[in-house]
């Protein structure tokens, strides 16, 4: 389980976080949504240590991350761009990673089949379309069994057919029983997928629980007009 205790992040004079708690158990797909710039990412970064907390405190399990960084071997992480080196080619960038992680056992094959990465394996990184670099970024995510897996917008680029498989591939992780954390504009997806939300406003949450609350709570009859009528009434 993950709690976020009290989060305060200031980034020059832009307070980004604002006291932020947050529980998140174990065996379920939660997602955190928000207009831009209301603190989604930087609560990400904060979970992974990629970002310091002016004040508060984030556990993994009841322990402390900032005492022991050898936590983030538990999470797999799904950045929302991913920068590869250009002139690796895809098994090159698979090799180092699994060498990177000190995880050589990684299975790398399935997810090689289930995207149909076959024919890109031995090709350079920078010749490759931004449908298929974000099929590798998945590859990278998934090839490693971590308990917790965080997902910034991953449907970004994919196809169709990418991103049926996708959601199983999400609901398959979900049955061995992790925590999935995802950030996503698509809401549709987040309806499909997620068993429950929370919404960010301007560094607070302002809403925790699932979509059929939130629509009850908005007095809405679907998942996108909640989420029309939270943002036409903060920026009233």
């Amino acid at each position: 389980m993950i709690e976020i205790k009290d989060i305060h992040k200031q980034f020059g004079k832009n307070r980004v976080l604002k006291g932020v708690n947050l529980e998140i158990k174990g065996n379920g797909i939660i997602a955190v949504l928000g207009p831009n710039g209301s603190g989604k990412t930087t609560i990400i970064k904060c979970i992974l240590g990629m970002v310091l907390p002016n004040k508060g405190d984030i556990l993994l399990e009841g322990k402390n991350i900032s005492k022991d960084w050898k936590y983030r071997d538990r999470i797999d992480y799904l950045p929302q761009i991913a920068n590869f080196p250009n002139n690796l080619s895809v098994q090159e960038l698979i090799r180092m990673i699994k060498d990177l992680r000190r995880q050589p056992q990684a299975d790398e094959h399935y997810l090689i089949d289930l995207f149909r990465l076959e024919p890109f394996l031995n090709k350079k990184l920078g010749n490759l379309s931004g449908g298929t670099k974000q099929k590798v970024n998945l590859l990278l995510t998934f090839m490693f069994d971590s308990p917790i897996i965080i997902l910034d917008e991953p449907t970004s680029g994919l196809d169709p057919i990418s991103l049926i498989r996708l959601k199983e591939l999400i609901a398959s992780e979900k049955k061995k029983g992790k925590s999935i954390i995802i950030t996503s504009h698509i809401m549709s997806f987040v309806e499909e997928v997620a068993d429950e939300i929370v919404f960010l406003l301007e560094g607070k949450i302002y809403f925790k629980g699932s979509i059929s609350e939130l629509k009850k709570k908005t007095d809405q009859p679907d998942f996108e007009h909640a989420i029309a009528s939270i943002l036409t009434h903060s920026y009233a």
